[in-house]
């Protein structure tokens, strides 16, 4: 493993309360057929999910697509990275990855399979514009045609991410360069464009903090650079203007119904004990360390106490700028995995973030941390901070060590665990009628994990990278009960 994990500023401590967890609330709703900011129904059974609930799973092209030479895709900073030595575990790379550039048709049937009616998937970039602006690839929109046809003809619903990572390296500077964001919004417009009369929920940018604070600051992932804090502020500013430049875009080009969210891995906050001055802590500290992320978006302004924070290392912010990053969203998607735990404090923030302990319960991969009760908090802390009008987790699932059993199989029940454990959690938020829509799994098969390579196994279809064979694991046969059933099994 190099650098930090995908996720590394959000690891938090701890394990879930269970089940228990959903029977009270204290000092915050305590009746669950209390109303909502949705005013949608609680589902009546106990462990059942709101009806007509989302169930999905979910992907990055870099991830799975592999061909990345193929029909003009441009080069990106992680064809780069990852061919460069010690950058990645075992010198891994995404030149074939899952092949879904070949056998996204076998993929449209594990979806099928499973019954999820929605599938979220990324476009590279560099298929489109290979030089990240200029003039589009026509074989690269044909490509992305074909799997958006595919996914309706099979009843599935595409949810499209325009940025996940892949940045073309036709673009000068990267996100330490402005004109990347005006890039970005040229390609958003240009997608939405072309998309949306059958695409109707599109998501911007995703994960912020990682291609920003873990690509300039840690050096973890591409292009691996370790800038000082000034510049690291001035690409965070030009990553989360990228996003704001690209919802104003897409709703200049796209057809009438086009929703318009991102997907962010906000760095998710627990109260240690659901009481009052615990819970007030939790919702301080939710704001206040995600300022320069989806605060900023949310709120279309920085916080003064990170301005001041920050000195003379702030970032250069252009007038109009703080106006397109506060566009309004019609939803916002998270990215949850793991949690960090929070106690009142009697110091100038107002609250202490608890540090992860060696003994706490994690996956396979080091930084996830087993905390269920983030998918709850991360679904009340940005409905209470914020109130969108919708909230989606576009990303929860989790590594393990998934050996493959002498019949070819791979029995992954501590996978159903991690995810049973955090569904009953989301399933407590429908039950209090907070407006979450929708749950894509991540993933859907096992695929390239960025720095880790091939290491890290994520998915709920097992691959052999060798053949390309997908194989069901069990977690496959959980996930496909659960959403046959619309609820916890």
């Amino acid at each position: 493993m190099t650098g930090f994990n995908r996720r590394q500023l959000g690891k938090g401590l701890g394990a879930g309360l269970g089940a228990a967890a959903l029977g009270s609330v204290l000092g915050g709703r305590v009746d669950a057929a209390q109303p909502g900011t949705s005013g949608a129904a609680a589902p009546e059974a106990g462990l059942a999910f709101p009806q007509g609930f989302l169930w999905g799973c979910a992907t990055a092209a870099y991830q799975i697509e592999g061909g990345v030479k193929e029909d003009g895709r441009g080069q990106t900073n992680w064809d780069v990275f990852s061919h460069t030595p010690g950058k990645t575990s075992d010198g891994g790379t995404g030149d074939v990855a899952c092949d879904s550039y070949h056998r996204y048709g076998e993929d449209i049937e594990l979806l099928k399979a499973l019954g999820v009616k929605a599938y979220r998937f990324s476009i590279a970039w560099s298929r489109i514009f290979p030089n990240g602006r200029g003039k589009p690839n026509q074989k690269g929109l044909d490509y992305y045609n074909r799997l958006i046809d595919g996914l309706l003809a099979a009843g599935i619903e595409p949810h499209v991410t325009l940025f996940h990572w892949d940045l073309p390296t036709g673009l000068a500077g990267g996100w330490q360069s402005r004109d990347t964001a005006y890039a970005f919004a040229d390609y958003a417009g240009y997608m939405a464009g072309k998309i949306t009369d059958r695409v109707k929920h599109l998501m911007t940018v995703n994960e912020l903090r990682c291609f920003t604070d873990l690509s300039y600051m840690t050096g973890g992932k591409a292009p691996g650079l370790k800038l000082p804090m000034g510049q690291v502020n001035q690409v965070r500013h030009h990553g989360v203007l990228a996003h704001g430049l690209g919802v104003q875009a897409i709703r200049a080009a796209a057809k009438p119904g086009t929703q318009v969210g991102l997907a962010d891995n906000a760095t998710i906050f627990v109260p240690v004990i659901e009481t009052q001055d615990h819970i007030a802590a939790t919702m301080k500290a939710m704001r206040e360390e995600n300022a320069m992320f989806l605060t900023a978006i949310m709120e279309g302004r920085y916080l003064d106490s990170y301005l001041a924070a920050q000195g003379k290392d702030a970032p250069q912010v252009k007038d109009g700028d703080m106006k397109a990053i506060g566009s309004a969203l019609d939803f916002v998607s998270l990215n949850v995995y793991t949690p960090n735990y929070v106690r009142a404090a009697d110091n100038a923030a107002g609250y202490e973030i608890l540090p992860h302990l060696p003994q706490s319960p994690r996956m396979a991969s080091p930084w996830l941390y087993v905390g269920p009760e983030a998918l709850y908090w991360s679904v009340r802390t940005v409905n209470d901070l914020w109130k969108p009008k919708a909230l989606y987790i576009s990303e929860n699932g989790c590594s393990a060590d998934d050996p493959v059993a002498p019949d070819g199989k791979v029995y992954d029940a501590d996978r159903i665990m991690y995810l049973r454990n955090y569904l009953t959690h989301l399933q407590r938020a429908a039950r209090e009628n907070y407006p979450i829509k929708g749950y894509f799994l991540w993933s859907l098969m096992d695929n390239f994990e960025w720095e880790d390579g091939y290491t890290k196994l994520f998915g709920i279809h097992h691959v052999d990278f060798k053949t390309g064979k997908r194989t069901p694991k069990l977690s496959a046969d959980w996930y496909r009960e659960l959403v046959r059933t619309n609820r916890l099994v």
